[in-house]
């Protein structure tokens, strides 16, 4: 059988290097990642055979040390881990987040002084832009830094970061209204903070605080916290770009890398639902023969495995879009929504055909239905994908005259 998901045009380099992450999600991350969750336990020795294949600096151009792969590459990449545990895609996603915010609105000293050991994974990204009363609505954070002297005096609290005790350098999005009068409106007066601090929980530099890990359904693992900061000072130099006022933007274009990660989660996770459901098909008897062979069950793998594909092709488009310089936020916010509720779909339907089995903790279905809910909230709900998408078809189809 050919498998699913298959992408054409790639080049030796490129399958090459997901032959490996394949091989590697194969052998180290699948046999252990259910009994790491169920204990929530963070995978050390899956991150450290990460940056032993180099793929924290995938992404990373390679006069910083990194591989300067294309985003095509790391979303391919991207869906093969989360078929094998979709926290440990978590773990470099918001990495990649902050060194493509870096390489591409950075100074050269940023540059120099992060990327290098950003691609070795000495240094580790996590961004924050969340906080505890806003949800969708960005434009209503309250996080503040404000100017004194050399540094900045930086007071809020964030919510729902990734790689919150791990990392040790966050891009913090917060308002910034030196330079920007009163009236100004909410995305020109944000500023991202280069934020660095010690791994760890509790207070992990002078003013600044990451709580403990937020209990949740799914996604465990990869450590998910809060973010507290109270007169944190850090330097100038820290403001990502040297300019204050950019932040919304720069935010903005890491998204929009993030929305195609989260399309490349919802398609590994959907790819190992229909592997677990098609395999458990053909072992399960009931009425004599296999359950694969009940018209009832093929109905179900037909209409899996045509989500599979259709939301593997989507991201490849969104992927292909923003790697050609393009505008993509349409395609990221197309795949991100369309990956993500078909992934819900063929997640359920893989747990119906386990039946009650499926409810079990024994079964890796399990896991996976507790972790699919997670890709319908992050990087963007679906109904701000359709927002996204609304404004931007209108934008492509208005009315002349």
């Amino acid at each position: 059988m050919t498998r699913l998901a298959q992408t054409a045009g790639l080049n030796d380099v490129q399958r090459e290097i997901l032959a490996t992450v394949r091989d590697f999600v194969d052998k180290e991350i699948i046999p252990v990642a259910t009994g790491l969750e169920h204990r929530d336990e963070y995978p050390t020795e899956i991150v450290e055979g990460l940056k032993e294949l180099g793929l924290f600096g995938l992404m990373i151009t390679e006069e910083y040390g990194g591989l300067g792969e294309s985003l095509l590459t790391y979303a391919l990449c991207v869906e093969e881990i989360a078929r094998g545990w979709m926290s440990v895609s978590g773990i470099i996603n918001t990495h990649f987040i902050v060194a493509y915010m870096l390489k591409q609105h950075g100074t050269q000293e940023q540059k120099d002084t992060f990327l290098p050991r950003m691609a070795l994974g000495e240094v580790r990204g996590a961004f924050s832009m969340s906080e505890p009363a806003l949800g969708s609505d960005v434009s209503a954070i309250s996080s503040k830094g404000v100017k004194d002297g050399e540094e900045y005096v930086l007071n809020g609290q964030k919510m729902w970061l990734t790689n919150g005790g791990t990392s040790t350098l966050v891009a913090v999005l917060a308002r910034s209204d030196e330079g920007h009068p009163e009236g100004t409106a909410p995305h020109k007066s944000m500023t991202t903070f280069l934020v660095e601090k010690e791994p760890g929980f509790g207070e992990v530099r002078p003013g600044l605080t990451i709580p403990g890990k937020i209990d949740k359904m799914g996604y465990k693992g990869v450590d998910t916290t809060e973010l507290i900061m109270d007169d944190l000072r850090i330097p100038a130099n820290r403001v990502l770009g040297g300019t204050t006022g950019r932040g919304f933007y720069q935010m903005m274009d890491g998204v929009e890398v993030g929305r195609v990660n989260v399309a490349a989660r919802g398609c590994g996770v959907a790819q190992r639902a229909f592997e677990l459901g098609v395999s458990y098909a053909q072992q399960r008897h009931t009425f004599g023969k296999p359950i694969a062979q009940h018209q009832a069950i093929q109905f179900k793998l037909a209409e899996m495995a045509t989500k599979v594909e259709a939301a593997h092709a989507m991201m490849v488009n969104a992927a292909r879009k923003k790697d050609s310089g393009e505008r993509n936020d349409l395609e990221a916010g197309m795949a991100k929504y369309l990956a993500s509720e078909y992934c819900k779909e063929v997640v359920e339907d893989a747990f119906r055909i386990h039946g009650g089995y499926g409810f079990s903790k024994e079964y890796e279905i399990e896991r996976l239905y507790r972790e699919a809910p997670m890709l319908l909230i992050g990087e963007g709900t679906a109904e701000i994908q359709k927002m996204i998408i609304g404004r931007r078809l209108l934008e492509e189809y208005r009315i002349q005259g």
